[in-house]
């Protein structure tokens, strides 16, 4: 991909850059609405069987990633027109996710303008280490390491350290107005929560809230996972880095069913979201569509998808992630040697057409 073709690609999504009220709106209702309406229906099956609370939540959880979409696309900008209205909306999207929005704001800004850039790592993006860094590494790094990405700590524990715990506290050398933010949706998360526990119960409270946010918390650290934890992923140096080349050959498209398209706020269409953050998610399927380029993002599904989970290093050579067992026999190498076999021949790259 040429200079002049990145830069036009990025001006094809001008027209969609544009968020229409009425759209905005109808999504709050079909949102927010409906997840009001299950947490109720939740509470309500309780007396009935614990049986039935049950999927009746997983629904709901469904309907709270939803939620975060609307959240999302308020962090960026994209939701309404309005930057107060964002901010409004966002805050309370924020509370309804557990998912503090100037705090969230900030790093996920950070994390679009640094996306599969080797140089620039850390912030609100998820551990990559390189086989190199890996070879290197002492061992109680790699035991860290291995620990943060074995599924179970990244599904299990990870929803629960993450939005209960971790995104309660402010970042180090976070400005004041990030840090206010945190501290007054923590009190509107307390206060609501405080509320329902004295309309219902703590018990039922629990035995409602607890599934919803363990199911939508791993759903959503999923969803961020898989579509840039892929085999034919980019990740470049600095001095080398594109920020286009990033959004489409390091963001895939992760091709769901329409139900579950729709669950998640088409945010399926990963590589048109970092191309162009200001593109609202009701947009992204249609920029997808019209913009024949994009169409040569990688491609996953709900089965292929599952292949991500043995993907724990980025091999700089071959330019693939691989597995730990695929690495075991080079750890007593020196760093320099590293190279290892690609699982399978790569696909032919966007930059490459």
């Amino acid at each position: 991909m040429t200079q002049a073709s990145v830069a036009h690609l990025k001006k094809e999504m001008v027209p969609y850059e544009k968020s229409s009220l009425k759209t905005s709106i109808r999504q709050m209702l079909n949102t927010i609405v409906p997840l009001i309406l299950l947490w109720i229906a939740a509470y309500a099956s309780l007396s009935v069987s614990y049986w039935l609370t049950l999927p009746i939540a997983i629904v709901a959880s469904g309907f709270v990633i939803r939620t975060f979409i609307i959240f999302h696309d308020c962090c960026h900008q994209s939701f309404f027109k309005s930057r107060r209205a964002n901010d409004i909306l966002g805050t309370i999207t924020g509370v309804l996710t557990l998912v503090p929005y100037q705090q969230w704001k900030n790093s996920h800004s950070i994390h679009h303008a640094t996306s599969s850039n080797l140089d620039k790592r850390g912030v609100g993006d998820m551990w990559v280490m390189t086989v190199d860094e890996y070879i290197a590494a002492p061992t109680l790094q790699r035991l860290a390491y291995r620990f943060y990405r074995n599924p179970f700590v990244m599904l299990v524990l990870g929803p629960i350290f993450i939005f209960v715990i971790s995104y309660r506290f402010n970042r180090k050398g976070a400005k004041r107005k990030e840090r206010l933010n945190t501290y007054l949706m923590n009190v509107l998360i307390v206060a609501l929560y405080a509320l329902l526990c004295w309309a219902i119960g703590w018990q039922a409270f629990l035995l409602v809230q607890v599934p919803i946010i363990f199911v939508s918390g791993m759903l959503g650290i999923w969803l961020f996972y898989v579509q840039h934890q892929f085999e034919d992923s980019y990740f470049e140096h600095e001095d080398e880095w594109s920020y286009v080349l990033a959004a489409v050959e390091g963001s895939s498209y992760y091709k769901l069913p329409k139900v579950l398209q729709w669950i998640t706020g088409n945010i399926g269409f990963h590589h048109v979201h970092h191309l162009s953050p200001k593109v609202p998610n009701y947009l992204l399927e249609q920029a997808h569509d019209e913009t024949p380029p994009l169409q040569h993002a990688t491609t996953i599904t709900l089965r292929t998808s599952l292949e991500s989970l043995r993907f724990r290093l980025w091999d700089e050579e071959r330019k693939t992630f691989v597995s730990f067992k695929q690495i075991r026999h080079l750890l007593k190498k020196p760093a320099h040697t590293v190279s290892v076999q690609p699982v399978k021949n790569r696909r032919p790259s966007v930059q490459s057409k």
